[in-house]
């Protein structure tokens, strides 16, 4: 260090000179956060103007309508809600309860700790694996084993109906059913690594309390440590579920690419998402265009405040911890 850096680097440190180094700093990082804010908002923007010729023509209706035909140039939503949200809530009746109990698992210490370790590595690999390798796999091997599963269901559960149709219904094996169970391995170290975590965070104490008070180790899970830990659980559900909305590729192989509303599991559905993958490359009229862009606007919109609430139970979890 020469003799004239060395007052260069004393004035930084002190007086007038940390001072401005506060500053830059400050205005920095206030920068960064509201460069975040300004990507969100033109994204919001860009997406709700591209969409509004077809707000301007179809309006909420959009939302109820199921007929999707860019040839009569009449688009409706509401299928692809429906296969969004239908695929999501299998997933999540999957993924939740296999995921809390693996967090459990890997928390309360019932194999020794270097066993364990190698299994929770594992469970958070997965969330690694591309999308497009679980398309390929579900498609592949996933698809066979689940058409195998319906064909069972169908026989032996075929006669509960909601109406006239029977909601086990013609196994085809990619369809509804499918991709919920896909999308519920892809959301399942999300939930089971929060869960995990969040358990974790428990005082031991709490744990020692109820066990000399003379409950079980089974009594102090339920009755003491989910409770507990109920916030940051419900964290990591919302977490996985807006994944699961948003999931493009893996679901888009496996679900059929059907627009329609059906009462049986096993049929073939569409979700937003799929529909923006297939069905961009070709929109060339500007309504078409329109109508894509509104249907992304939706899924964004869904999409963004589930993370928000997700957000809100993690924060509030880790502010009760403190």
């Amino acid at each position: 260090m020469t003799a004239s850096s060395k007052p260069q680097i004393e004035n930084l440190t002190t007086g007038s000179g940390k001072l401005q180094a506060d500053t830059i700093a400050r205005w920095l990082f206030q920068g960064a956060a509201f460069l975040v804010l300004a990507v969100l908002v033109w994204m919001t923007v860009v997406m709700a103007i591209s969409a509004m010729p077809a707000i301007s023509k179809f309006g909420f209706n959009f939302l109820i309508d199921k007929t999707w035909d860019p040839i009569q140039e009449q688009y409706g939503g509401l299928t692809f809600v429906f296969g969004t949200i239908a695929s999501s809530f299998i997933a999540m009746l999957i993924a939740v309860p296999v995921g809390l109990g693996i967090a459990i698992f890997l928390t309360e210490d019932f194999l020794p700790e270097n066993v364990l370790t190698p299994i929770a590595f594992m469970v958070e690999l997965l969330a690694a694996i591309p999308s497009v390798v679980y398309g390929l796999w579900g498609i592949f091997v996933m698809a066979p084993f689940i058409r195998a599963f319906e064909t069972w269901m169908n026989t032996n559960l075929g006669f509960i109906k909601i109406g006239d149709k029977s909601i086990f219904g013609t196994p085809y094996g990619p369809g509804l059913f499918s991709a919920g169970v896909l999308l519920s391995i892809m959301i399942l170290p999300t939930i089971a690594s929060i869960s995990r975590d969040v358990l974790k965070a428990i005082p031991k104490s709490l744990r020692n309390a109820s066990l000399a008070l003379g409950a079980t180790r089974w009594e102090t899970i339920f009755r003491v440590m989910l409770p507990a830990a109920s916030s940051g659980i419900i964290g990591a559900c919302v977490l996985g579920l807006g994944r699961a909305i948003g999931e493009t590729m893996a679901v888009t192989m496996v679900i059929g690419n059907t627009p329609q509303i059906d009462t049986s599991l096993f049929a073939p559905a569409y979700t937003i998402s799929a529909l923006l993958a297939n069905e961009f490359a070709e929109a060339n009229e500007p309504l078409h265009i329109g109508a894509l862009f509104y249907a992304g606007l939706l899924l964004f919109a869904v999409t963004l405040i589930v993370n928000v609430f997700a957000e809100i139970f993690v924060r509030r979890v880790s502010s009760g911890r403190q």
